[in-house]
């Protein structure tokens, strides 16, 4: 059986896993930064890449440790290579290039976007193909139409934010910590749909945009159209659901 060792440090979360050519996951480590980016509200760049440095290293060492895999059964390593926070990237990118100098084995740039893509097929859970994905990540909102594992075409993207940021940002207006987007979620359960806020693009392609519906947020707390925090977060997520499933639809 071979090996893959990834290694992830695209912004603040410093990560490394080991699975086999089955897509196995032998062990996953995942060092957060959330204490070091609080006090910004959001992640702090050069302070991610600081982070990323001390923290790399460590993760590798713990993932291949849980995995019961030694480095000599390795067949290569994998890294993400973009998108990110340039600083971040080059962390994992030298110390993959590092190791795998060291240990002579061949080290792989991934798109770690089609890595999310390729993410629902982990742990043997095949996936039938051609098939449309919908990605919603931190930073990113796109709709892929895959007609292999290897041939993407690229239906349509955000065009300002993403869903992950604007569950950040809103929570930031709400004075919730970082990262404030689990937060608004979970306060969105206990809440109802009180206010019918903008479908942004509903009926125009498959392009997303965001930021408009968070300005609607913004006034809506301006002008105090609803006191109920709850309530606020789960109009704000049925108006971002309805627009994710009308168009993977």
């Amino acid at each position: 059986m071979s090996y893959i060792l990834g290694i992830e440090s695209s912004c603040d979360d410093t990560a490394a896993a080991v699975v086999n050519r089955d897509g196995q996951v032998l062990s996953s480590v995942i060092v957060s930064q959330n204490d070091i980016h609080n006090n910004f509200g959001g992640v702090y760049p050069e302070f991610a890449s600081r982070a990323h440095i001390y923290n790399v290293l460590p993760v590798v060492h713990q993932a291949l440790e849980e995995s019961g895999i030694d480095k000599t059964d390795l067949q290569a390593i994998g890294v993400t290579r973009g998108p990110g926070l340039v600083g971040s990237l080059l962390i994992g990118v030298n110390t993959a290039q590092a190791l795998g100098a060291g240990w002579q084995i061949p080290v792989v740039g991934v798109n770690h976007l089609r890595g999310h893509l390729r993410s629902a097929e982990l742990e043997g859970h095949p996936v039938a193909y051609p098939a449309v994905v919908l990605l919603v990540s931190g930073g990113h909102t796109l709709l892929a139409y895959m007609k292999s594992r290897v041939d993407i075409e690229l239906l349509g993207e955000t065009r300002d934010d993403s869903v992950g940021e604007s569950f950040d940002k809103v929570g930031r207006m709400l004075g919730l910590d970082f990262p404030a987007g689990p937060m608004v979620d979970r306060m969105a359960q206990a809440g109802r749909v009180t206010v019918e806020f903008p479908r942004p693009l509903l009926h125009e392609g498959y392009e997303f945009s965001f930021s408009g519906l968070k300005t609607s947020v913004s006034r809506c707390l301006e002008a105090g159209q609803e006191s109920s925090v709850e309530n606020l977060c789960a109009s704000f997520i049925e108006a971002i659901a309805e627009v994710l499933i009308y168009k993977s639809r």
